[in-house]
């Protein structure tokens, strides 16, 4: 199996070059879906943080009232913590039956992990490849504003709450600048990914 993860700031153009790899034949495992798959009903760690935070936090239908838990966590950093010792041994532990289903699906898989605090976790995964999407904090701001109606500051809030440019290239392997065309961009994944063992011809 060969390894990419796969990561980038808000709006970085990472799901652009998610496809782009899984259409050459990666498969793609998104971090953020199974961060939210492990906290469904009936999922252990969801009773974890319902004995942790209290029935508050449960909404009528027994999913996670994630309104009511993030302004607990958000507010007390203690508690994000602990929400974080529930959430990520979870993340992980799903995540490394993903990648051994894939594996032994296809020993020669190409796995795309699409993981946007990749830097900021540590993650103790042996990626073959870190690819970082990066565009200029700019072009960044306009497309929250543009595409998810966002407000300026908080674009800009969600930014600087992130890593730095300098802090994702110290662990990239590969960097993909994503503030040009989409054409440009492709063509520069394409050119990654024939580099690639495993992944499928250019078309």
């Amino acid at each position: 199996m060969y390894l990419i993860g796969l990561t980038g700031g808000i709006a970085s153009g990472k799901s652009t070059i998610a496809k782009r790899l899984k259409k050459r034949g990666a498969v793609h495992l998104d971090a953020d879906r199974l961060a939210r798959e492990v906290v469904e009903p009936g999922e252990p760690a969801l009773e974890k943080i319902r004995a942790r935070f209290g029935e508050g936090v449960i909404a009528a239908d027994g999913s996670l009232n994630r309104p009511a838990l993030g302004s607990i966590v958000f507010s007390d950093p203690e508690a994000l913590t602990d929400l974080n010792g529930i959430v990520h041994p979870a993340v992980q532990e799903r995540t490394r039956a993903l990648f051994a289903a894939a594996e032994a699906e296809n020993p020669n898989a190409v796995v795309v992990y699409d993981v946007p605090l990749l830097v900021e976790a540590k993650l103790p995964y042996p990626f073959d490849a870190v690819v970082v999407a990066e565009a200029p904090a700019d072009v960044r701001i306009e497309r929250m504003v543009r595409l998810r109606q966002m407000e300026r500051a908080e674009a800009e809030r969600r930014i600087g709450a992130q890593a730095t440019d300098a802090e994702r290239r110290a662990v990239a392997t590969h960097i993909i600048n994503t503030g040009g065309t989409l054409g440009e961009t492709l063509d520069a994944v394409d050119a990654f990914a024939d580099g690639v063992p495993g992944l499928s011809p250019r078309r």
